[in-house]
C-alpha cells in the first residue's frame, strides 16, 4: 500500500499547533510499518530543510516542488482542479493531508484530512482580513464534504464539523493528539543546606533560559501565539484585578510566545497597563525550551476563547504545573478535572483563580496531581497508531 502525505505546513519552518502535530505524528506513524511506501509532498517556492530522522526512512520518500502554492498551485487546484497531487507523487492508494489546504487527487485515490479546529467560523473577527480571505478561497466546508472521511482532533471538533457542515458523524473520527515525552518534572536536587528553591532553580540550563527570556524569580505563565482568540487582552486585565484586589505583588506576568495577527490592542493593553514593568513579552521560544519554562512557572493559564485542542494546558501539567483553563470548546473534554476552569469574558473569575492556587496550597497539589494523570492519557504513539488504522482502514 502507498500513501502519501501533504506535508506543505512544514515549509515556513513555525512551530504552531498544525506544525506540532504534523511533526510529532510524522515521526511516530512513518516507522510503524515498513510494508507502507509514504510519498510525501512537499511544494512551496521557499521552504526549509527537513532536518528529520524520518526522513531517511527506507519506505519514506520525499517529492519536493518548487510551485509557489498561493500564486500557481492554490489557484489551479481551486478552479481547474490540477494538478492531480496522487499523480505528482507517482501515484498513491490514500492521500492524507494533516491541514484542509487544496489538494486535488484521482477519482481512485481516496482522501482524508484532519481538522483541528473551526475557530475561524465562529470568530472570523479574530483574524485579519488577509486570513478571512485565505480561509473563504480554501472554503473549508467543501475540503469537508469532498473527503472520504475526516479526522477530528476532539469531540468538540467532529461536533462542530457535523452541526457546522451537515456532515455524517460516521465519516470522522476522533483522534486525540498527544504530549511529547520531553515535557516533564525536572529532577533537580534541592541546593546544599535544604533552603526553599524553585523547581527550576540551580539547574544549569534552567538559570540559562532566566536569562535568556529575562524571566522573573516568580511568574505566572501563558505560552501561545499573541492573536485575539488567546483572550491575552482579558489576561492582562485579570492580572491587574489580581494584583488590586487581592494585593499577591510577587508574581509577574510572562506572555510567551510568537507575535500573531491583529496585536495592537494587546500590546497596547500592556503599554496602558499600571502593572507594564511587571508583565513580560518573551517572543519566539525555542522548542527545546519550552519544557523549561514550564518547570520555571508557578502558575499556568490559558484563557483562550476557542481551541480544538489545545496543547499548552497539557503540557504545562505533563510538567507538575498547576493550570487554570477556559470553560469553553474543547477544554471540559481534553481537561477534564485537571485544572481549574473559568469563564474567559470573566475577569474577576480569573483573578480569583489565580489567587485560589496561590492561597489554597491543597488545592495546588491536588491540580499537579490531577494535571500529571490527564497528561499522560495523550500519547503520540496511540494517536499515529489510530491515525494509520484509519488510513488504511
Amino acid at each position: 500500500m502507498t500513501i502519501g502525505i501533504d506535508i506543505r505546513v512544514l515549509a515556513r519552518g513555525t512551530r504552531t499547533g498544525i506544525e506540532e502535530y504534523t511533526l510529532n505524528l510524522l515521526s511516530r506513524l512513518l516507522s510503524l510499518d515498513k510494508d507502507i511506501k509514504f510519498k510525501l509532498f512537499y511544494n512551496a517556492f521557499n521552504k526549509v530543510e527537513l532536518n528529520y530522522d524520518w526522513v531517511n526512512l527506507p519506505n519514506v520518500e520525499i517529492k519536493k516542488f518548487n510551485y509557489p502554492n498561493r500564486f500557481v498551485f492554490d489557484p489551479l487546484a481551486k478552479f481547474l482542479r490540477l494538478p492531480k497531487i496522487d499523480k505528482m507523487l507517482g501515484g498513491v492508494d490514500v492521500f492524507f493531508a494533516p491541514h484542509f489546504l487544496l489538494s486535488p487527487v484521482s477519482k481512485d485515490c481516496r482522501r482524508i484530512i484532519t481538522f483541528h479546529d473551526l475557530s475561524f467560523e465562529y470568530f472570523p473577527e479574530f483574524f485579519p482580513w488577509r486570513k478571512r480571505y485565505w480561509h473563504a478561497f480554501l472554503n473549508p466546508r467543501r475540503r469537508a464534504l469532498e473527503a472520504e472521511k475526516i479526522i477530528a482532533v476532539s469531540g468538540s471538533t467532529k461536533n462542530d464539523l457535523v452541526d457546522l457542515y451537515n456532515l455524517p458523524e460516521q465519516k470522522i473520527k476522533v483522534i486525540y493528539s498527544g504530549v511529547g515525552e520531553e515535557f516533564e518534572k525536572l529532577k533537580i536536587n534541592p541546593p546544599a543546606g535544604g533552603e526553599k528553591f524553585h523547581p527550576a532553580g540551580g539547574h544549569p540550563k534552567g538559570e540559562k533560559i532566566k536569562e535568556k527570556y529575562n524571566l522573573p524569580k516568580r511568574f505566572i505563565l501563558y505560552f501561545g501565539t499573541i492573536e485575539p482568540r488567546k483572550n491575552l487582552v482579558g489576561l492582562i486585565r485579570a492580572y491587574e484585578i489580581f494584583r488590586e484586589k487581592y494585593k499577591i505583588d510577587d508574581f509577574k506576568l510572562v506572555i510567551a510566545g510568537s507575535r500573531g495577527w491583529l496585536d495592537k490592542e494587546i500590546i497596547s493593553a500592556d503599554n496602558n497597563s499600571e502593572y507594564h514593568r511587571d508583565i513580560i513579552f518573551t517572543g519566539f521560544v525555542a522548542p527545546g525550551d519550552k519544557v523549561y519554562l514550564y518547570n520555571l512557572t508557578s502558575l499556568f493559564i490559558y484563557p483562550s476563547f476557542f481551541e480544538g485542542f489545545g496543547f499548552p494546558p497539557l503540557e504545562a501539567m505533563a510538567c507538575g504545573v498547576p493550570t487554570i483553563t477556559s470553560n469553553t470548546s474543547c477544554f471540559p473534554e481534553v481537561i477534564g478535572e485537571a485544572a481549574l476552569m473559568v469563564d474567559p469574558y470573566n475577569f474577576e473569575e480569573i483573578a480569583w483563580a489565580m489567587n485560589e492556587v496561590f492561597s489554597d496550597e491543597a488545592l495546588k497539589k491536588d491540580l499537579i496531581e490531577r494535571g500529571f494523570k490527564q497528561a499522560k492519557k495523550f500519547s503520540w504513539d496511540r494517536c499515529a497508531r489510530e491515525t494509520l488504522e484509519f488510513l488504511i482502514s
